[in-house]
């Protein structure tokens, strides 16, 4: 499986998932906007451990939607989640949404 990108989210394939499960599918919330990459159809479950997200597509494929980006469909297996970041004279920061 390769890597998969919506918008400043990006999904990587995992060999495992780790951590606590969620009550929720959201990946990423804008900061900007207040839209959220979130899972909005299928079957997944998103864990969390220090500070790093973990999807696990139980389903065959499960949607991942933006309000301002094309779904996506993400197929079964497990990923970690990443935010991309951007450099500044001040330092790294997470791309704002």
């Amino acid at each position: 499986m390769k890597p998969i990108r919506q918008g400043d989210v990006i999904l990587q394939p995992a060999t495992q998932i780790e951590g606590k499960k969620l009550s929720h599918l959201t990946l990423a919330e804008g900061e900007v906007t207040g839209h959220s990459h979130r899972i909005s159809d299928g079957q997944a479950e998103l864990y969390e451990r220090d500070g790093t997200l973990y999807l696990r597509v139980l389903s065959e494929t499960a949607t991942l939607t933006h309000e301002e980006h094309k779904a996506i469909q993400i197929p079964q297996g497990n990923w970690m989640v990443n935010i991309q970041r951007e450099y500044e004279p001040e330092g790294w920061r997470y791309v704002a949404d």
